[in-house]
């Protein structure tokens, strides 16, 4: 079940019921627009009033989004003809070989089209890879993967880990504020 409110100080919201919402939350994207996640048993007046009250942080991130959008538009990648098996096999390779050149043990490694993050690891291990980091450059990808690999040894991103992955990669920062460039290609 959805609504939309319109509101003259924003574009269109759309709020749609959730199951899986345990809270009222707010999303931004280029393409979809703002939309509230609607948990079951908050009724979609209590979430109109919820938008009414951020709406200087919607326009905050509306106006961020657009910066990015007229900054990186010659960065935005185009992943639609992805080819699954190359990408998945190219991937998986260099994981393994980045893991065995440094030394480096996981549990399981996961390749998945997702929209929010280039990489994740579990606390049991797992590596989990955006299947798109194969169409990013070489170096970033590398980045991302080593990234990853570090996580299996320092779960944080404090000054340890910072270090740790110094180790690998030199200006690793630099890699991290690079690779940012590329955000909106997740969407």
């Amino acid at each position: 079940m959805t609504k939309i409110i319109e509101l003259a100080e924003i574009a269109p919201v759309v709020l749609r019921r959730s199951r899986r919402a345990k809270r009222l939350a707010i999303t931004i994207k280029p393409i979809e627009g703002i939309r509230v996640a609607v948990p079951y048993g908050v009724s979609f007046d209590t979430a109109e009033k919820f938008v009414r009250v951020k709406i200087n942080w919607i326009r905050k991130h509306q106006n961020r989004l657009e910066k990015l959008k007229q900054d990186h538009q010659a960065l935005r990648l185009d992943f639609s003809n992805i080819s699954e098996p190359k990408a998945i096999k190219a991937l998986s390779e260099r994981l393994l070989e980045l893991a065995d050149r440094y030394g480096f043990v996981f549990n399981k490694a996961f390749i998945r089209r997702q929209k929010t993050r280039w990489g994740s690891c579990s606390v049991k291990n797992n590596v989990y890879l955006n299947i798109k980091l194969a169409n990013l450059p070489p170096e970033l990808m590398d980045y991302v993967i080593l990234h990853e690999l570090v996580h299996t040894r320092v779960k944080n991103h404090q000054a340890e880990f910072w270090s740790e992955l110094e180790k690998y990669l030199k200006n690793a920062r630099s890699f991290n504020r690079e690779l940012r460039k590329y955000k909106l290609s997740l969407l």
